[in-house]
């Protein structure tokens, strides 16, 4: 039995001359990250989740602005959009006059939607500057794809990010072809570029599947995503098939059957770090999880003795740490 490539759940590997675990290689960067790098995220709710693995091991990162984006075209306007210093107007949003009253943009998430106009445009305009500045100074983006399947706004022929449940007759919905699907990503190249000239670029397909489209169009879906990426020549982590080949067993997922469970995203995690991290930081990582673990210890009696002496130790061995790892912040 080989040594498990996790260390939450056992995975047999090898037996009596038998392979019965497919390790799916993962290529080799052009690039590492440490703790000075600054880390972009973009993408379907998988993004969402392994962006907050790093943020919660202190690592400099940019998680979806707009809010969580499946499809190539949506994505490729939400990056214009940063890139070009867009300025939303009253023109942007609508107000949803038959449910929640709310005002709303098609390009963002409803966690950027608010009671008032105004305060919807300031949130969408704060968004992009904040997205801007940071991706100014970022090192990496990380471009997960989810669907190739994107609503049409049928009066002006718009990619939507979100239909926020408007009426679906106002909504065309197609898969979009591979090249329609490069060419959207081959702008998000180019706009992130514009940002930054020497920003790095890796995609990845989003291994959670769109049941809803059906098994087969969901299939398409992601050989369309595939292919496109492909065409782009831009570097590629293979989440996707780790999932697929690596953990196919259903135990790697949540209780849907579709969403990975906590296991599963650990396990990508550390494939990213084993690709993208060089030994030291990887020790890093480990002294900073060790601290948090510390860190996050429940108390109990808060103004006992022996509590602020426990503060005050933390503190010593995050101000040691941050002495130790250029760039990190516990803070």
């Amino acid at each position: 039995m080989q040594e498990s490539p996790t260390r939450h759940k056992p995975i047999f590997t090898y037996i009596y001359g038998m392979e019965l675990f497919t390790k799916v290689a993962t290529p080799k960067a052009s690039f590492k990250i440490d703790y000075t790098s600054h880390i972009a995220f973009f993408g379907s709710c998988f993004a969402d989740n392994i962006s907050s693995q790093f943020a919660n091991r202190k690592f400099h990162t940019l998680a979806n602005p707009f809010g969580t984006v499946y499809n190539p075209v949506s994505m490729a306007r939400q990056v214009k959009a940063i890139a070009s210093g867009k300025v939303f107007g009253e023109e942007d949003v609508f107000q949803d006059a038959r449910c929640d009253r709310l005002w709303h943009c098609f390009d963002a998430h409803s966690s950027l939607s608010a009671n008032s106009r105004e305060e919807c445009i300031e949130k969408l305009n704060v968004a992009t500057t904040q997205a801007r500045e940071f991706l100014q100074k970022a090192d990496i983006a990380f471009i997960t794809l989810g669907t190739a399947f994107v609503y049409f706004l049928k009066s002006t022929g718009d990619a939507v990010s979100n239909c926020h449940r408007q009426d679906p007759s106002l909504f065309e919905r197609r898969m979009i072809p591979v090249e329609e699907s490069a060419r959207a990503l081959e702008s998000i190249v180019a706009d992130l570029h514009r940002i930054r000239a020497d920003i790095r670029i890796v995609f990845t397909v989003s291994p959670l599947r769109h049941m809803a489209d059906g098994a087969h169009e969901n299939s398409l879906s992601k050989a369309t995503l595939q292919l496109a990426i492909n065409k782009t020549g831009a570097e590629y982590f293979p989440s996707y098939e780790i999932v697929i080949d690596e953990l196919r067993d259903y135990r790697f997922y949540a209780d849907d059957m579709v969403h990975l469970s906590k296991t599963a995203e650990d396990y990508i995690f550390e494939r990213m770090v084993e690709t993208y991290c060089n030994e030291r930081t990887r020790g890093d990582i480990a002294a900073v999880e060790k601290f948090l673990k510390s860190a996050n210890h429940r108390i109990v009696d808060v103004d006992s003795p022996a509590t602020q002496e426990f503060k005050k130790k933390l503190a010593s061995q995050a101000a040691e740490l941050e002495k130790q790892i250029p760039g990190l912040s516990l803070h």
